[in-house]
């Protein structure tokens, strides 16, 4: 069994700057991608960025892209969230997953993750 926690949300000015991490912990797993999504109230769960462990492979929703970078520590099996020059739209519930097995889906897809965490808010303010 596979758990994320999340950390770093928060409430940030505009223009401003957080950064999330997300941890996973478990028993004999492997972690085949890691990724970011977010879900703001009365609006769908919107890809923000991923992290494909095979090949390093980093990829961004075109939303966050020149402003959010994201990273990880392998060996702490721990992916982070950097999160610069925020806007009042990036309010949002930010949720990390997780592949954990192989999958067909591409990163952005929700189906190619089975490990979810429960989320960290980040809210941006004038």
């Amino acid at each position: 069994q596979v758990q994320l926690v999340e950390a770093g949300g928060g409430l940030v000015q505009v223009g401003g700057s957080l950064r999330l991490s997300c941890a996973a912990s478990g028993r004999n797993f492997s972690i085949y991608a890691m990724g970011w999504f977010r879900q703001a109230p009365g609006k769908e769960r919107e890809f923000v960025g991923a992290f494909t462990w095979i090949g390093s492979k980093i990829a961004y929703a075109d939303s966050v892209k020149g402003r959010f970078t994201i990273s990880r520590d392998n060996a702490k099996n721990t992916l982070f969230l950097q999160m610069d020059s925020l806007k009042l739209e990036d309010t949002a519930r930010y949720v990390c997953a997780a592949r954990t097995r192989p999958s067909f889906s591409g990163p952005h897809n929700p189906s190619a993750y089975n490990v979810w965490g429960q989320g960290t808010q980040v809210t941006v303010s004038s």
